[in-house]
């Protein structure tokens, strides 16, 4: 699911689109791996066994169900919730749209933008991600965690913001 480009003003144009960090995945992946191993080895012993007739029906549904519901709730939901959440930076604004079935969102103008900073400890600065904090005219401080290549995302946005005195937009 790509980023909804009807939503940009007329004239403005995205300079960075982000999903979060890969590493969001890492765990889910793991979890499908260890969950299908498990009903792996589950179908094999259901196969030795002396079961037959509509027990072993059973204890197959039994088996397939407990897997998908497994696979759906831990793999699949934060999977599409990774693709459903989008940072993105437009030469006008900071947005970030999350949520499968309820989305939310946020909009930031830049004009309204006071600071922004980074943070990434030594795992973050490997995998070279971290969290953006921007803090606007009005409101607290916001972060956005797991942002990739999170320095080069501070350097833009802050160019974005600080940097156009003159209105040329340059990326």
């Amino acid at each position: 699911m790509g980023y909804p480009e009807n939503i940009l003003a007329d004239g403005e144009h995205v300079v960075l689109h982000r999903h979060p960090h890969w590493k969001c995945l890492v765990l889910p992946t793991i979890v499908f791996l260890l969950v299908t191993a498990a009903a792996g080895v589950a179908a094999g012993y259901l196969t030795s066994s002396s079961l037959s007739g509509t027990g072993e029906l059973v204890v197959w549904v039994v088996i397939a169900v407990v897997w998908l519901a497994l696979i759906v709730w831990f793999f699949l939901r934060p999977l599409i919730s990774w693709r459903t959440t989008h940072f993105v930076l437009t030469d006008r604004r900071v947005t970030f749209r999350n949520g499968i079935l309820t989305r939310s969102g946020i909009d930031i103008p830049l004009q309204r933008i006071n600071s922004v900073e980074f943070r990434h400890g030594l795992v973050d600065r490997m995998l070279r991600t971290g969290t953006l904090i921007i803090e606007s005219a009005s409101d607290d401080p916001l972060s956005f965690d797991d942002i990739p290549q999170v320095e080069k995302v501070h350097s833009l946005l802050y160019h974005e913001v600080f940097d156009r005195g003159d209105g040329n937009v340059n990326t």
